[in-house]
């Protein structure tokens, strides 16, 4: 085996351990990196899903999770960042003492060793995943930006956020109900049951279970194909609801609706996931980003936000 291979591999697991670390010490503390107190003093961006301010793009997976955590952590009023090279080409600069934030690219390559190994057995090559760092800096953090990418969008009217949502469960096709005392989905039969929205403490809870449940059904396997198979109380099953959940965040902060846990009971059984694979946050992000996306390309044109290209730098 090469070294590079070798090097290669050892700095993936290291960027596995240190993005599962930090997650596993969020939880272990109570907090939910996909649910940031987005309206509080404690949160001084609006509720948005992070962009890179010189492209427009959206970031997606385990990115919106750093990004977010990075925005509160360190108090930065916007949701925009870009590379120091970005920064000097739109004719600003990073300010001298400012510490970047990593966020990840996930790809995969065909080293040359392997190229000759296929074309000596005349198999088929095999890829390897790896993951790649760049940093990145809050908008926020430069000066001499265009005043355009230095702004902070103002947050979305209340008004628009219900609609929004109910016109994307009918444009969904899902088989959606509004009945019962419990929510969840069915996978035997194809369809989501939600009780209705008076039988929530807040209202806007209900728009966030019905997400939530959304995310679920995002899984058929005529829709995205994700393992459904697990029981409750399994690995499979605290994984899909991980995915599920982080579904229901990244959907709300497209909508404008602040997301908060629906499922507290579980973080114990993310932990356990977490703890046994370090790959897994990085898969659940990742397919939980896949959910929106594939739900949010339902909207109607004139009811939807800007449509977002994904990136990771």
């Amino acid at each position: 085996m090469s070294r590079h291979r070798t090097n290669a591999r050892s700095d993936r697991a290291s960027l596995y351990d240190e993005i599962t670390s930090k997650i596993i010490a969020e939880l272990e503390a109570g907090r939910v990196p996909w649910v940031q107190p987005w309206g509080t003093a404690a949160a001084k961006a609006p509720l948005a899903m992070p962009k890179n301010a010189a492209t427009g793009r959206g970031y997606s997976g385990i990115n919106v999770l750093i990004l977010w955590g990075a925005v509160v952590e360190h108090g930065f009023p916007c949701q925009s960042w870009l590379t120091f090279r970005q920064a000097l080409s739109l004719g600003g600069n990073v300010r001298k003492g400012e510490r970047g934030t990593t966020v990840v690219y996930a790809d995969r390559f065909i080293p040359d060793d392997e190229k000759k190994r296929a074309r000596e057995t005349g198999e088929e090559a095999q890829a390897i995943p790896f993951l790649k760092r760049f940093t990145v800096f809050n908008a926020a953090q430069c000066d001499g930006l265009p005043e355009q990418i230095a702004a902070v969008a103002p947050p979305p009217p209340p008004g628009l956020i219900e609609p929004k949502v109910e016109a994307l469960i009918k444009a969904t096709g899902v088989d959606f109900r509004i009945e019962g005392n419990r929510a969840f989905y069915v996978p035997t039969h194809d369809y989501v049951q939600v009780p209705p929205p008076q039988a929530y403490f807040e209202p806007i809870n209900w728009h966030r279970t019905a997400l939530h449940e959304l995310g679920h059904a995002s899984g058929a396997p005529h829709r995205l194909n994700r393992d459904l198979s697990g029981s409750f109380g399994s690995k499979k099953y605290a994984f899909e609801e991980l995915v599920a959940e982080m579904n229901a965040a990244f959907c709300c902060a497209s909508l404008g609706i602040i997301p908060t846990v629906r499922h507290a009971d579980y973080i114990g059984s993310w932990l356990e996931v977490l703890r046994e694979d370090n790959r897994a946050i990085v898969r659940a992000a990742s397919q939980a980003s896949k959910a929106a996306d594939f739900l949010l390309g339902f909207l109607p044109a004139e009811v939807a936000p800007a449509a977002n290209e994904r990136e990771a730098a």
